[in-house]
């Protein structure tokens, strides 16, 4: 699989398991885009722009695609994404819910709030593997507006 150092993949995962299994699904599908892992959403705000230990974008790229749980401390999912919807500068970042929640407000208010897609966490990595795979094939190759 090409590398593009540019293609940082952003994270945005409290459970450091789940953090941990796409990390993992990344490597297996020899993935080398850097990926930052964030705990929530006010860690991923900060990221997002490039304020505190986020200041350098040499080290800490703008993201090319975001990668979100919902359920987190502090900020969750959806506050995030209000958020992203709020500026419209972000609003160019691909999205994808992660979630283990199925329940259908969760799914409706995502896709209201801008995500590009919802996908529920599989409890196979196998298939976690996969996911990963799709996402990445989808978005390295999806041409974005320049920031």
């Amino acid at each position: 699989m090409s590398q593009d150092e540019h293609f940082t993949i952003l994270l945005v995962e409290d459970d450091e398991n789940d953090a941990l299994l796409v990390q993992r699904a990344v490597r297996k599908n020899l993935i080398t885009n850097p990926i930052h892992w964030m705990r929530d959403g006010l860690e991923a705000l900060d990221y997002l722009k490039g304020i505190g230990k986020y200041a350098d974008r040499q080290k800490f790229s703008f993201p090319e695609v975001i990668i979100l749980d919902l359920k987190m401390p502090r900020m969750n999912g959806l506050e995030l994404l209000a958020w992203i919807k709020e500026n419209p500068e972000y609003r160019v970042i691909p999205t994808i819910v992660m979630s283990s929640s199925r329940l259908d407000e969760d799914v409706a208010r995502s896709y209201l709030l801008g995500a590009n897609t919802f996908m529920v966490k599989p409890s196979d990595f196998d298939v976690l593997a996969k996911m990963i795979k799709t996402i990445h094939e989808y978005w390295s190759i999806s041409v974005k507006p320049k920031k």
